[in-house]
C-alpha cells in the first residue's frame, strides 16, 4: 500500500502549495484504491488525498475502508486532516481502531490509530431524535 501511495502522490495536482499527498486505501474486499491531493485556485475546493482515495473505494463498490497508508515530502510525515479523518471514521469497519500509516518518501514512517487522531468522532446515531 506504500508504494501505491507513492504512485499516486506523482499524480498529484498541487500548484499552489507544492505540497503533494498520496493515499491508499484499503477495501473491505481485499483491493486497494488510491489517491491523490487535488488543488483548486479557490482553495476551498481543493480536495485531500485520503478522500480522493476513499471516494474512490466507495464509487467502485466498497462499503468499507480496512486501513490507510498517506505518503507526503522527502522528509515530512503528513498528517491527516479533520475532514479527512470523519471521512474515515464513517467508511471504516473496524471504528476508532482504523490502522493509519503515515510517511515520509525517505521511508520514515509512522502509524497511529483513527482513535488517536480523532478521539470524539461526530457519530449521526449519537444524535439521532434529538430537538
Amino acid at each position: 500500500m506504500t508504494e501505491a501511495a507513492k504512485e499516486a502522490r506523482e499524480r498529484a495536482f498541487a500548484p499552489y502549495s507544492s505540497f503533494k499527498v498520496g493515499a491508499a486505501v484499503l477495501g473491505g474486499s481485499g483491493r486497494v484504491y488510491t489517491g491523490c491531493n487535488i488543488e483548486n485556485a479557490s482553495f476551498g475546493l481543493t480536495v485531500c488525498a485520503e478522500r480522493v482515495a476513499i471516494f474512490n473505494a466507495i464509487s467502485s463498490g466498497e462499503s468499507e475502508i480496512l486501513a490507510v497508508v498517506i505518503v507526503a515530502g522527502e522528509h515530512t510525515i503528513p498528517r491527516p486532516c479533520g475532514a479527512c479523518l470523519q471521512v474515515m471514521r464513517e467508511f471504516s469497519v473496524s471504528g476508532e481502531s482504523l490502522i493509519i500509516k503515515v510517511c515520509a518518501l525517505d521511508g520514515s514512517c509512522d502509524t497511529y490509530s483513527l482513535k488517536d487522531y480523532l478521539p470524539m468522532p461526530f457519530d449521526l446515531n449519537e444524535h439521532r431524535g434529538e430537538q
